[in-house]
């Protein structure tokens, strides 16, 4: 006898069917279509469309030209009332000439090597908030009709750019999140930030990829919170203050074709009002960044109660971190991530007044056994020390039990109620 299943899920509501098709790969949304007549056309009111490898698996020249209509079809779909999230990830491009009314959210394209230049509609979206574009090796060009009014997201990545990238971000007047990741500007003098609605930016390339910066850094944006800078020294910068900035990653290596100290030094005192810095100074090949910031021409930084120092590859770092420690009078939490050389004179050092009122937290991060007088430096003038975190992953076994127990000692000695984390 026939068991009859009683079909619940097509008794859902339609946006609730949409919501959960929106999930499929678009292959499989369409083929949902056959199950019955409720469903035939469901597919082509998802607020969410995604065009990925597997979608484009078994294509071939011949009926790419079809696919493109499909993408048309369903892009110009009257059933189509909103679409929330537009993802293609693919080394063709899906649009035929010609316009389309596309009311799209968010839109994200990863494409390799793209040799199409990407449609004007593109940036004339007006209800387009979020923009990712991720085109290896490609030179954008914008076109100079921007219109992107409701655009608050905008990433790039692996991408090269000219002048009319700064006319693309001039005409996002509600932009609050902007990336450029790995991409290079080309033929470009200034890069020039002049967005009041910025709370995000990230200028992030691998250090040194593109040899020298040819270009300025100009920022003007008072309402960010976050930054993030990974780069060689540009040829200057210019931030106007940034008074609401909470976060900060900075990233920097000197070079010897410009005064490194001097530029560099402006790109820190442009961010003297964050809460939290991370920063990460490489040596590359400069014979400067010993000195690519001079403690002494430094602001002081009033707010800052988060500190992570990377020093890599320049000497004298240990002695540079302590004059730095100086300009943070407030300092709360410091963590430290750098090869410690044996031979600093620590307890010749003076005692910034951060450790004296106002410390509370100490993580080494890499610790080695040239490190236990650095320690015993920070516990000896750390007096409201309440945390002090150790990590060992990098020593053996034997190293690992010998410098516990000599910090086991050192804390005894101290004398101070502490809690020691020691991570092995």
């Amino acid at each position: 006898m026939a068991m009859c299943v009683e079909d619940r899920i097509s008794s859902f509501p339609d946006p609730i069917l949409c919501h959960i098709l929106s999930f499929l790969p678009i292959k499989e949304a369409v083929r949902t279509s056959i199950i019955s007549t409720k469903w035939r056309y469901l597919f082509a009111s998802i607020s969410t469309i995604k065009f990925d490898g597997y979608s484009m698996s078994g294509l071939t020249d011949r009926n790419i030209d079809s696919f493109k209509n499909f993408v048309d079809r369903l892009l110009k779909s009257p059933d189509q009332v909103r679409l929330d999230c537009l993802r293609l990830s693919h080394e063709i491009c899906l649009w035929n000439d010609g316009d389309h009314d596309l009311i799209s959210l968010e839109i994200d394209l990863q494409l390799g090597y793209l040799e199409d230049i990407l449609p004007a509609v593109l940036f004339t979206c007006g209800s387009l908030v979020t923009l990712k574009l991720d085109a290896v090796g490609h030179k954008f060009k914008f076109p100079s009709d921007v219109c992107l009014g409701n655009l608050k997201t905008l990433h790039f990545r692996d991408s090269f750019f000219g002048d009319s990238i700064i006319r693309l971000i001039s005409n996002c007047h509600v932009l609050e999140d902007l990336a450029f990741i790995e991409c290079d500007f080309y033929n470009t003098s200034e890069i020039n930030i002049q967005t009041p609605s910025l709370k995000r930016f990230i200028l992030d390339s691998d250090l040194g990829e593109f040899g020298d910066l040819k270009y300025v850094v100009v920022i003007n944006a008072p309402n960010l919170i976050y930054f993030q800078y990974t780069d060689v020294v540009a040829q200057g910068y210019t931030l106007s203050t940034m008074k609401s900035l909470e976060k900060a990653h900075i990233s920097i290596c000197g070079c010897d074709t410009i005064d490194s100290q001097t530029i560099a030094t402006h790109l820190i005192q442009g961010i003297c009002n964050v809460r939290s810095l991370r920063l990460t100074i490489n040596e590359g090949d400069s014979k400067l960044s010993i000195h690519i910031f001079q403690t002494s021409r430094l602001p002081i930084f009033h707010n800052l109660v988060e500190f992570e120092f990377l020093g890599r590859g320049f000497n004298r770092r240990e002695i540079w971190l302590v004059e730095f420690l100086h300009r943070i009078p407030n300092l709360k939490t410091l963590t430290l991530n750098f090869p410690v050389v044996a031979g600093t004179q620590w307890k010749a050092l003076e005692v910034p007044s951060c450790l004296s009122f106002h410390l509370k937290e100490i993580e080494i991060s890499c610790f080695n056994t040239h490190m236990i007088e650095m320690v015993s430096y920070f516990l000896d003038n750390a007096m409201i020390l309440e945390k002090l975190i150790i990590n060992m992953d990098a020593m053996t076994m034997t190293q690992k039990k010998k410098a516990r127990n000599q910090l086991l000692q050192l804390v005894k000695s101290s004398k101070k109620c502490l809690k020691l984390v020691v991570i092995l």
